[in-house]
C-alpha cells in the first residue's frame, strides 16, 4: 500500500476524531491541524526516498519490534532451503541437492482359514507386514532404514539398513540386505505375485535367511544385471558368529519392448558356518502363512559345514500375460555320512482379465506390479511349487496354489490365494483360503 492512501485514511479519520471531540474548542483544531500537516510533509519525504531505493521505507517506518519479528520469519534461499514434496510419498530436500529424505511404508493385513488333514493348525487374522521406511541421500550417498513392526520390536524387526554409492559403474552396498541370490526373494513383497514366495527363497531353501550383513556391488545395462555380495550368517538380533558366505546373480534381457520382455538368468551362494554360527535350514510351510511345517535338510552351525547352491531362472511378460519360473540345486553338508541335495523349482503365471502389463526393472532384472488405471486391474494367478530331499525317500512337500489379485489404485491391492498341498513324508494334505488387503506409499 503507497503512502498516500495510508495519509488519506489518516487524515480522515483524525478529522473525523477532531471534529467529534472538540468541534467547540477552536484552538485544538488549529493544533490538530498542525499536526496533521506535519505528518503529511513526513510522509511524503519517505515516499520519495522509497522511489530512490526499494525497501528502505519499511526499514524507516518499522519499530525495534516490526524489525526482530521480519527478521525472525523464514527466507528461502538457493543454499539453504528446503523442499518438501507429497506426490508418490512424503519427500524433503534441500535445494543444494545434498540431503533427501523420502518416508514410505507398507500394511499387509492378512485372513486365512484351514481344510484340516492331518496337522493341527489354526486360522486366525494377522498383520503380515506393517513397515516403515525411510531412504533418501546425504552427500552423495544414498541410504535405507526399514523397519517392521508386525516381526518384532527393534532388531527382531529390522529389514533393510545400508548405505550405498554409485561406483566402478554400478552401486556399492554396504550394511544389511538381500544378498544377491533368489529371484523371487528379491522381488518387494508388494510386486510378488502370491500372498507367500516359493520354495526357492527364504520362505524354504534359505528358510531364516533373508537378509544378511555384508557389502555388495552390483551393476545394470539396459540388458543385463551382475551383482555379488559377501555377508556374515548373523541375524540382527542374534549373538556374533565367524560364518561368512557369498552370492551372485546375473541376467539378461534378450527382448524388451514397451509390451514385450523375455528375461533369463542365474544365480549361485555359498554359506560357511564357523564358530556360534545358527543351523542352515531349508524348511518350509508347504500350506501357506501358518500352515503346517517340514524341514528338508539341515547343516548345523557346530559342524562347520557349508552349504552351496546354485540356480537358473526365466521370466517372461507379453502384454497381459506374465510368467516365472525358478530351478535351484543345494547340497547340504554333513559333518558324517553322505551330502544332502535338496531340489526346488516352481513356475507360476498371471493374466491381467482387463488389460495391462507387468512392468520390468533393468535396473535390478525383476518385475514389478503392473500399472494401474482409474478403473482398476483384475489378476488370475497360478503357481505350482516343490522342493524335495533327494537322499531321503519320501522327503518331499508340493503345493497347487490358484489366486486373484485385485489393484484398485497404485498403492491399494486385495489378494486371494487357495492352496493345496501335498506333504509326501506324512502324507497330510492340508488345504488353506487366505486373503490380504495390502497398502503402500
Amino acid at each position: 500500500m503507497r503512502y498516500s492512501t495510508r495519509a488519506a485514511a489518516l487524515a480522515a479519520t483524525l478529522g473525523c476524531t477532531s471534529f467529534g471531540a472538540s468541534a467547540a474548542d477552536g484552538g485544538e483544531i488549529a493544533e490538530l491541524k498542525a499536526q496533521l500537516a506535519a505528518l503529511q510533509a513526513r510522509i511524503a519525504l519517505l515516499e520519495e526516498r522509497s522511489a530512490a531505493k526499494p525497501g528502505a521505507d519499511a526499514e524507516a517506518v518499522a519499530g525495534p519490534g516490526l524489525k526482530r519479528a521480519a527478521a525472525a520469519r523464514p527466507v528461502a534461499s538457493d543454499t539453504a532451503a528446503t523442499r518438501a514434496e507429497t506426490r508418490g510419498g512424503f519427500r524433503l530436500a534441500s535445494a543444494d541437492g545434498n540431503f533427501e529424505a523420502t518416508l514410505g511404508g507398507r500394511v499387509h493385513f492378512d485372513a486365512y482359514a484351514f481344510d484340516r488333514d492331518l496337522a493341527d493348525v489354526t486360522g486366525t487374522t494377522e498383520f503380515r507386514r506393517a513397515r516403515l521406511t525411510l531412504t533418501g541421500k546425504a552427500f552423495g550417498w544414498n541410504y535405507k532404514v526399514e523397519q517392521d513392526f508386525a516381526a518384532g520390536d527393534n532388531l527382531d524387526g529390522l529389514r533393510d539398513l545400508y548405505i550405498s554409492k554409485s561406483a566402478f559403474g554400478g552401486d556399492v552396498t554396504i550394511g544389511r540386505f538381500k544378498p544377491y541370490r533368489s529371484m523371487e526373494e528379491l522381488t518387494s513383497s508388494n510386486d510378488i505375485l502370491m500372498m507367500e514366495r516359493p520354495f526357492a527363497s527364504a520362505s524354504g531353501l534359505f528358510n531364516g535367511r533373508q537378509w544378511q550383513q555384508g557389502m555388495g556391488y552390483q551393476r545394470a545395462g539396459d540388458h543385463y544385471t551382475a551383482g555379488f555380495a559377501a555377508f556374515n550368517l548373523r541375524e540382527a538380533s542374534d549373538p556374533r558368529n565367524e560364518g561368512v558366505g557369498a552370492s551372485g546373480r546375473v541376467t539378461f534381457v534378450p527382448i524388451n519392448t514397451a509390451d514385450k520382455t523375455l528375461h533369463v538368468g542365474g544365480w549361485a551362494s555359498v554359506e560357511n558356518t564357523n564358530k556360534e554360527s545358527a543351523d542352515l535350514v531349508a524348511a518350509t510351510r508347504y500350506a501357506g502363512r501358518r500352515g503346517p511345517a517340514q524341514t528338508i535338510a539341515t547343516v548345523t552351525g557346530a559342524s562347520g559345514g557349508k552349504v552351496t547352491s546354485y540356480a537358473v531362472e526365466a521370466a517372461g511378460s507379453f502384454g497381459p500375460l506374465f510368467f516365472q519360473s525358478e530351478y535351484a540345486n543345494a547340497t547340504y553338508g554333513q559333518p558324517l555320512g553322505n551330502d544332502q541335495d535338496v531340489r526346488t523349482w516352481y513356475l507360476q503365471g498371471a493374466w491381467l482379465l482387463n488389460g495391462g502389463h507387468r512392468i520390468y526393472r533393468p535396473a535390478t532384472g525383476l518385475f514389478g506390479a503392473p500399472k494401474v488405471s482409474d478403473q482398476g486391474l483384475w489378476e488370475l494367478t497360478a503357481r505350482y511349487d516343490s522342493i524335495e530331499n533327494h537322499d531321503t525317500a519320501g522327503l518331499e512337500v508340493s503345493s497347487w496354489i490358484l489366486g486373484m489379485n485385485y489393484y484398485v489404485n497404485p498403492s491399494l491391492r486385495f489378494m486371494f490365494n487357495y492352496t493345496r498341498s501335498d506333504n509326501g513324508l506324512t502324507g497330510d494334505e492340508t488345504a488353506q483360503h487366505a486373503l490380504r488387503m495390502q497398502f503402500h506409499w
